[in-house]
């Protein structure tokens, strides 16, 4: 999702990840570069030619069109597992009020 907002190199991802949770998750360096790897060998981001003039060892990444495409269905997915708690009274309190 950080990616579909622009590209960024790798510690930038890890900031985004943690503002964006509101400091409820906190990535490590291995679960973003495994992440990132897993990604990339499926077509979903790629680097990006950008490069940093103060740091020129930043690699940067964005999302491909298979990534948006991907991101849009999982979006999808999000929003109909919501609706389906929504609908179900146990889910959100209304099975224990009083």
């Amino acid at each position: 999702m950080v990616l579909a907002q622009g590209e960024r190199h790798g510690y930038a991802i890890m900031k985004q990840v943690e503002i964006d949770s509101g400091g409820r998750v906190k990535m490590g360096p291995g679960t973003l570069y495994g992440s990132l790897k897993r990604m990339l060998e499926a077509g979903l981001v790629q680097e990006s030619d950008r490069r940093d003039p103060e740091d020129e060892r930043r690699v940067y990444y964005r999302i491909t069109a298979a990534g948006q495409k991907a991101l849009d269905a999982e979006l999808q997915r999000y929003r109909e597992v919501v609706a389906l708690a929504n609908r179900t009274p146990r889910l959100h309190g209304e099975a224990y009020a009083t």
